[in-house]
């Protein structure tokens, strides 16, 4: 049972991860879960492999995040780049490094959510590291893998003039979220309504993993997760592809609509280069599969317009900001 006020230094490693462990439990596939030196996980074909980091302070901040949003994005941006390879999620490996002063009903609370939502979508938390950090950091990182099940894996690279430009899910709502939470940490509690949704979707964004393996089932020539922005990521479909990806504002429409009752004139650029968004972006030869939009066509050439006019590939940059 968790007592409200402890912090890790006051407990052992072993006891935090007697905490931890149950909200892990075994799932098909594993063979050796958490408690080893390291997992023994079954394959019968192509893994696919990503990670992802999140640091206080830069990743989220602690005025209006809980350890249940930081967990809900550091989930949903792993299972997301395994979905946009067409894969299926299979299984985790997390990392918490923290100041000894952290809550630990906050590093509770945080397992909880992850293993919460990896149960949602059958996926195994098969293992990973604790460590100790300088005064007010903490850092968690989570290594996902997944299973292509026989598919060939989507690359950025695969998008040739004439394919549609698609994305499955929403644009730019993460970010009006965060502006919103700038001007007023209060925005969280907010009730109903475009505002709400947008914060809420920036501080638990969730993905549909299935529209992953379900696009590359269905001819999807490239794919990637929209995590630093449509232009940002739009800007590497068409360099890896060497083709010009041409937005047409007309297809931003409904997106543009629910941010300009949240955000005003700041929707365009939330659509633009809104990062932490999370969905699906694709391009197809054909017809597309159910739940993707249109969003303009690929054409010869290179970098990404929009109604004709070339846009810089704006967006978020962990270096550059």
């Amino acid at each position: 049972m968790v007592t409200a006020g402890r912090t890790l230094a006051q407990v052992s490693e072993a006891s935090l991860l007697a905490e931890i462990f149950p909200f892990f439990p075994a799932r098909e596939g594993v063979l050796v879960g958490p408690g080893d030196d390291a997992a023994v996980l079954v394959t019968s074909g192509s893994v696919v492999v990503t990670t992802d980091a999140m640091v206080r302070g830069r990743d989220w901040v602690d005025e209006w995040s809980t350890a249940a949003d930081v967990a809900t994005k550091a989930f949903t941006q792993n299972v997301a780049d395994v979905a946009a390879m067409g894969a299926v999620p299979t299984s985790l490996v997390v990392t918490l490094v923290a100041d000894p002063a952290t809550p630990v009903d906050w590093a509770v609370e945080f397992a909880r959510t992850l293993g919460g939502l990896a149960h949602e979508l059958g996926v195994a938390v098969a293992g990973g590291d604790l460590s100790s950090a300088p005064a007010d950091t903490v850092m968690v990182s989570i290594t996902a893998l997944g299973d292509l099940e026989g598919r060939k894996a989507v690359l950025r690279s695969g998008a040739r003039p004439g394919d549609t430009i698609a994305v499955h899910g929403s644009l730019g709502r993460s970010a009006a979220g965060l502006l919103l939470l700038q001007q007023d940490a209060s925005a969280r509690a907010e009730g109903d309504g475009a505002r709400a949704e947008c914060v809420a979707h920036h501080l638990r964004p969730r993905t549909d993993v299935t529209a992953g393996p379900a696009a590359a089932d269905g001819g999807a020539t490239s794919m990637l997760d929209v995590s630093d922005g449509l232009l940002r990521d739009g800007s590497r479909i068409a360099a890896a592809s060497g083709v010009c990806l041409a937005l047409e504002s007309v297809l931003l429409e409904p997106d543009l609509a629910l941010l300009g009752e949240a955000v005003g004139d700041g929707a365009l650029e939330c659509v633009l280069a809104g990062g932490e968004e999370h969905s699906l972006l694709a391009t197809f030869a054909g017809e597309l599969p159910p739940g993707w939009r249109a969003l303009g066509r690929v054409e010869a050439g290179q970098g990404v317009t929009l109604d004709g006019v070339p846009q810089q590939p704006r967006g978020w940059d962990h270096f550059a900001g």
